[in-house]
């Protein structure tokens, strides 16, 4: 690293030293940049539409959107002005703003399956409490998940066992998305315990080519359910509002039972939601769960802006569109420099692996994007991206021109 590379993170640095010593890693969770490349910031201080600036001031085009939260843009001015609006008058008190009802009320509307809504702050939280109202409907106990996939860290799902025990995932059976036989046999695993089969909107692991769901798989998921009289319970956490302006499997056709929305659901306001029928809503009334600030009002009027703005301004189609130019111009770009990549998931929720790098170190990955984000470029080596409704026609023409530099040099290193 040249010295003017080194005066780039300078602040970023000082800081890390700083929470190394009050943090325990000096940062934790998906936040932490421990497993990202040697020149990625750790601390950032503004965003703006498309773009986000770190501690130090360096300015990037932000392709991952907060690993979700920003649908719109970053600080979206409506959405800021509905939020600056209640918090003019409060946002948490002793009962829940009148914006609950009528979020909720907005959300039946929204999601054809949804006949009523719960509230919390975290995707875990949404999925968690699927899971318990799926257990409490049947008074059964198996959950039947994808292998590998990711619905939260809460102790029953986290994909890191430190601090758990075999009992909190005893009653979880595995089975390979889009695969039938699998399912079928995880079915048969569950025998007459089996609550619910929870699956994601689309396969999105972390360091592997993303799957969409076949029509089949998804027909036949909800056509088990209903045999078993079983809860069909989608992870929207990730998907949710990116592939469908209601829930992503209305676009083939299958309804599910419960869902779980966080992310993108407020642009950025830390905000949960979960869906159900009607069959679900006497197992939701017996579930206890609740938090301190789980019914405050502001994220949930950031709610309200942001679902009105994501039909108003056509966002959907326009991250689509600009995910599909990116994705054609990267794909030309590494056919002109003969180096094999794989493109994978919806193109507004992009995920691009090098075809020769190891599983485990994605060392062209990493050097690729280590040398996009030195020309202020955020993308990520091996967790699908986002784009938002803040990029431009212009961010993703620079983008390319800066990944047309990184496979040069990625070239010139390795090939």
């Amino acid at each position: 690293m040249t010295n003017k590379q080194q005066d780039r993170l300078s602040t970023d640095r000082a800081l890390k030293q700083r929470a190394r010593a009050v943090i325990p890693g000096g940062m934790y969770g998906h936040q932490s940049t421990f497993q990202l490349p040697s020149d990625y910031p750790q601390f950032f201080s503004r965003g703006e539409a498309g773009h986000i600036w770190d501690c130090d001031g360096n300015e990037y085009i932000d392709f991952m959107s907060s690993y979700g939260p920003i649908i719109l843009g970053h600080r979206h001015p409506k959405v800021e002005e509905a939020v600056a609006q209640q918090l003019a008058s409060g946002d948490c008190f002793n009962g829940p703003s009148p914006v609950i009802v009528e979020l909720a009320e907005q959300l039946c509307e929204r999601v054809s399956h949804a006949q009523w809504s719960l509230f919390a702050k975290n995707g875990t939280d949404a999925t968690t409490l699927c899971v318990s109202i799926a257990r409490a409907y049947s008074n059964k106990s198996k959950i039947l998940v994808a292998s590998n996939a990711y619905h939260g860290a809460a102790p029953w799902c986290t994909p890191v066992p430190a601090g758990t025990s075999d009992s909190d995932r005893a009653h979880l059976i595995h089975y390979q998305f889009n695969d039938i036989p699998s399912l079928e046999a995880a079915i048969e695993l569950a025998g007459d315990d089996l609550a619910g089969i929870l699956v994601s909107a689309f396969q999105h692991d972390n360091v592997v080519d993303q799957q969409m769901p076949t029509p089949a798989f998804a027909q036949y998921l909800r056509r088990r359910c209903d045999d078993l009289d079983a809860a069909l319970i989608i992870d929207e956490v990730r998907a949710g509002l990116r592939l469908h302006r209601g829930a992503s499997w209305e676009l083939l056709g299958v309804q599910p039972d419960l869902s779980a929305w966080s992310k993108a659901i407020a642009n950025g306001y830390a905000l949960a939601a979960i869906l159900g029928t009607e069959k679900y809503r006497k197992a939701a009334r017996s579930v206890f769960s609740t938090g301190s600030f789980w019914f405050t009002a502001a994220s949930m009027a950031a709610a309200q802006a942001t679902l009105t703005l994501i039909d108003s301004e056509q966002v959907i189609e326009r991250i689509s569109k600009l995910g599909e130019t990116f994705r054609s111009g990267l794909a030309a770009q590494a056919v002109s420099y003969d180096i094999g990549i794989s493109q994978s998931g919806p193109a507004q929720m992009p995920l691009i692996l090098f075809n020769d790098d190891s599983r485990d170190k994605k060392e062209r990955g990493n050097f690729f994007c280590n040398e996009a984000i030195k020309l202020g470029l955020y993308l990520h080596p091996k967790h699908n991206m986002f784009f938002n409704g803040g990029h431009s026609e212009q961010d993703i023409q620079q983008a390319l021109d800066i990944c047309d530099q990184a496979f040069k040099a990625l070239k010139m290193r390795y090939y």
